[in-house]
């Protein structure tokens, strides 16, 4: 880092912060504008504040860790999403915006009622607030304090601050953000989003160009990543961890970078089964803050196009470079940063790393705004003061984005591993996915369904994985007398991981087997929603399909929604969609027939997909 690329980062920095103080006052007017910018949000600021917020600085350190040791076809440990987010645009969007919520568990208690409703909106804002959203924050902070280090970021400035310092340094970042998310809301979250994406994905493209250039090219990086194929036994270059026997049989890919167990978990079980697969909540607050219904399907549109289609293929290409040119590389995860470094000139360099930090912002800065709108809309607003004034909610949504951020850098002086944390997000949020699709469509899910659901997914992801072994070792190690009680559970939950959790995707089937089953019992165990309730929530949201059809009868209104064209445009739009994203790789990867096919696919889902919409419009 020269001194040209420091005042590049500090420009940065002085321009997110103008911003967010400029958007200041939109904020502080209401809740509404506070959370959700007053509805206002059209459908490009929305989609591209939805791509940010997935595009953290941990994203291409973890896709050049899963290239290196899985292949490409590893990435379809979170191109598998692209199902769920498909299904947003055309069966969720739409219900989401009529419902008029603030934030997803604010749906709770309009889709249910009584106490069990209250409960479960309160365990929910909790969870989601406190938990998991900071393990999120831990995690992004995880990878900043590794690009941090991989940069040398402050030994360029002549110093030599350590690991602590590092930690610091990225703590320091996460207060920054803090005081323009804190300040703008939403408002200022989506507003530098928009700024802060394009930046990114001109670093990652950057990146790309200069690394591809420095080995000779696309045509000469495939023969050296083929020559790596022939002595790792890995097949690299493979989108599907399947292949032809040699006639038109499909047969599993023996050189797959992952098991035939994860890949089935990934593409038939993770992406209904995980908590987002009705949207997720920093996309919900999207949506809910779109114009309106049109717009917010049209956002979850432009999104899927910006992560899928044009993300994917810069940081899959890097990935691919750091293996030729780094092949003894201990930590995979850094070859992205160490590119950075090795070949970026001054300027260049500059301009990357503040995409980087820009990555960083962008899902810290959505993280802090969401877990805030829980703890205040869903626990102070609902349970604490209910008769609060607007400015008092929007003093109370500041005072928990602090306290947001605050947890969440705590959570990152306890992680050590990109992937482990990773990992552990999806496992703790695998499990009530189902749930939450069925309570749009079938009047007999209930709050005690959903809450067991939620409640039993969690406790499961986490049993499950590695870190809390980690947590209960140091715990004994500073607290001795504690050996007697977790000694038992760290040893059993150790054989089950050893014997039953070493395949993700076994972990992952077996947590969504045990939460089915828990929510199942828990719903017929207990009694259905008052029709009162259920006829309020029908006609609110207006949802279609046969799970309604007595509501429809009793109220007399119809459905604003046709499931069966509905699911015809979701599989048009899915093979449109990775038709358009392999049509892409294959061509840019030098493998033509993937390419040509996958265009062909692309080009008739494409027209099928248009027939549909004007089928729809008559």
């Amino acid at each position: 880092m020269q001194l040209i690329d420091w005042l590049i980062v500090i420009f940065y920095f002085v321009f997110t912060m103008g911003l967010g103080l400029y958007l200041s006052r939109r904020a502080a007017q209401s809740l509404e504008d506070f959370f959700i910018s007053g509805r206002s949000l059209s459908w490009w600021l929305a989609g591209t504040s939805m791509a940010a917020t997935t595009f953290s600085v941990d994203t291409p350190l973890i896709i050049c860790g899963i290239v290196s040791t899985r292949g490409i076809a590893g990435n379809w440990e979170w191109w598998n999403f692209g199902i769920a987010h498909v299904i947003l645009i055309y069966i969720f969007a739409r219900l989401w915006r009529r419902s008029e919520i603030v934030t997803d568990a604010e749906l709770t208690e309009i889709r249910y009622g009584g106490k069990t409703a209250a409960i479960l909106r309160a365990t929910k804002a909790f969870l989601f607030a406190v938990p998991i959203n900071c393990i999120g924050i831990g995690y992004a902070m995880l990878a900043m304090i590794k690009v941090v280090g991989a940069l040398q970021l402050w030994e360029s400035l002549g110093l030599n601050p350590g690991d602590n310092g590092k930690i610091w340094s990225v703590v320091a970042i996460s207060l920054f953000v803090l005081l323009y998310s804190g300040f703008s809301g939403l408002w200022g979250v989506v507003a530098t989003d928009f700024f802060q994406f394009f930046l990114g994905l001109f670093g990652a493209i950057a990146v790309a160009i200069v690394a591809v250039n420095h080995v000779g090219g696309i045509h000469q990086l495939i023969p050296k990543i083929q020559k790596i194929q022939q002595v790792s036994d890995l097949d690299i270059l493979s989108f599907f961890p399947l292949s032809f026997d040699g006639g038109l049989n499909l047969k599993w890919n023996d050189a797959a970078g992952i098991t035939a167990t994860t890949f089935s978990a990934y593409v038939f079980l993770q992406w209904w089964s995980f908590r987002r697969s009705d949207g997720g909540g920093e996309f919900i607050q999207r949506i809910a803050a779109s114009k309106d219904e049109a717009e917010a399907e049209k956002a979850s549109w432009f999104f899927n196009v910006l992560h899928y289609v044009i993300r994917t293929w810069p940081w899959i290409i890097v990935a691919l470079v750091a293996m030729v040119i780094y092949p003894d590389l201990e930590d995979p995860e850094l070859g992205y940063p160490k590119l950075m470094l090795d070949f970026l000139p001054p300027v260049m360099l500059g301009l990357v790393v503040s995409s980087l930090i820009a990555a960083f912002m962008s899902t810290v800065s959505t993280s802090i705004n969401w877990g805030a709108s829980y703890l205040t809309n869903d626990l102070y607003l609902r349970f604490v003061r209910p008769n609060a004034t607007q400015a008092e909610l929007v003093s109370m949504g500041r005072m928990a984005s602090v306290l947001v951020t605050l947890l969440g850098a705590i959570a990152g002086f306890y992680f050590n591993d990109i992937r482990t944390v990773f990992r552990l997000v999806i496992a703790i949020g695998t499990g009530p996915g189902l749930v939450l699709i069925l309570r749009w469509f079938w009047w007999r899910i209930n709050a005690a369904a959903e809450l067991t659901a939620m409640l039993s997914g969690f406790i499961c992801g986490l049993l499950t994985s590695e870190i809390p072994q980690g947590i209960m070792t140091n715990l004994i190690r500073v607290l001795p007398f504690t050996e007697n009680i977790l000694s038992p559970i760290l040893q059993f939950q150790t054989f089950l991981n050893e014997q039953l959790f070493a395949d993700f995707g076994t972990r992952l089937l077996i947590i969504s087997s045990v939460t089915s089953i828990a929510w199942i019992a828990a719903m017929y165990l207990t009694p259905p929603e008052s029709d009162e309730v259920l006829e309020q929530f029908y006609l609110r949201v207006r949802p279609g399909g046969i799970g309604w059809r007595k509501q429809r009868k009793c109220t007399g209104v119809a459905a604003a929604q046709n499931l069966t064209q509905d699911f015809s445009k979701v599989i048009a739009a899915i093979l449109l969609l990775f038709g358009s994203m392999f049509t892409v790789g294959g061509f840019l990867l030098l493998q033509p027939l993937t390419g040509w096919i996958c265009l062909i696919l692309t080009v008739v889902s494409g027209f099928w997909l248009r027939r549909l919409n004007k089928l729809s419009v008559t």
